[in-house]
């Protein structure tokens, strides 16, 4: 018992303390969060966007159909029929060795293939919630004198949200844990340096310990904040 105690404080001082390699943790959780919000932005916009083209496609009055909307719709077909059928570490290797062969800003490469990735996956989250609403509530705006979006906007986006909210805080824990394959195309995060110390230590086991312990604490802050959110959002309805 006494020899696997030293040998743990002193695998765990040589992965952490020496050299103040906690220091490089720090910084790889640091860029790993800041790929998660970039990734977060990319992804709710192209979202919501594809989301609000593929429902209004969808819903057109019989014999009113927009060529142009039609297009539209066909192309964010193909967007999320590609992303969603395909490995994110494949797209990762396209954007980083095909399409910005030439960059070598690595860690933005990898936010922006992971924002696009789950762009598709929030696209299709959000148009099933804006289906979701009664095309009545759609009509009602449209009697007051409200265009489309702003029928969108005050009208079914709000009510959407609180049906689609499980699902969008599931897809954000996700795309933080989604942050590690970064590293697969040379991006600076959690992983990167768990690596890098455990090159120089020869012993992988407490860097990599160490950094799902990270991700697991991460995760949990971020479940318990999305769900007093959700218990917000109830206690609004009831009132």
């Amino acid at each position: 018992m006494e020899a696997w105690l030293a040998d743990f404080v002193n695998g765990f001082t040589k992965a952490f303390i020496t050299g103040d390699r906690w220091k490089l943790y720090l910084k790889g959780l640091g860029t790993t969060l800041e790929i998660t919000v970039i990734a977060l932005v990319i992804g709710v916009v192209l979202g919501v966007l594809v989301a609000v083209i593929r429902t209004a496609h969808d819903q057109q009055r019989p014999g009113r159909c927009s060529p142009v909307l039609g297009i539209l719709n066909f192309i964010c077909k193909i967007y999320t029929t590609v992303i969603r059928g395909t490995p994110m570490m494949v797209q990762l290797l396209i954007w980083s060795g095909v399409i910005f062969a030439t960059s070598r800003n690595f860690t933005m490469v990898g936010a922006l293939g992971v924002g696009v990735n789950s762009g598709a996956y929030v696209a299709e989250i959000v148009r099933g919630g804006l289906m979701s609403v009664d095309v009545g509530q759609s009509e009602a705006g449209r009697s007051l004198g409200l265009g489309y979006l702003d029928t969108m906007r005050f009208i079914v986006i709000p009510q959407a949200f609180k049906n689609i909210l499980p699902a969008l805080g599931n897809e954000f824990i996700t795309l933080f844990k989604d942050t590690s394959l970064v590293s697969a195309i040379g991006g600076a995060e959690l992983i990167y340096y768990a690596k890098a110390v455990g090159t120089k230590t020869f012993d992988v086991m407490y860097p990599y310990i160490g950094i799902a312990c990270m991700y697991l604490a991460v995760v949990m802050v971020l479940t318990w904040l999305q769900g007093k959110l959700e218990r917000r959002l109830r206690q609004s309805d009831r009132r």
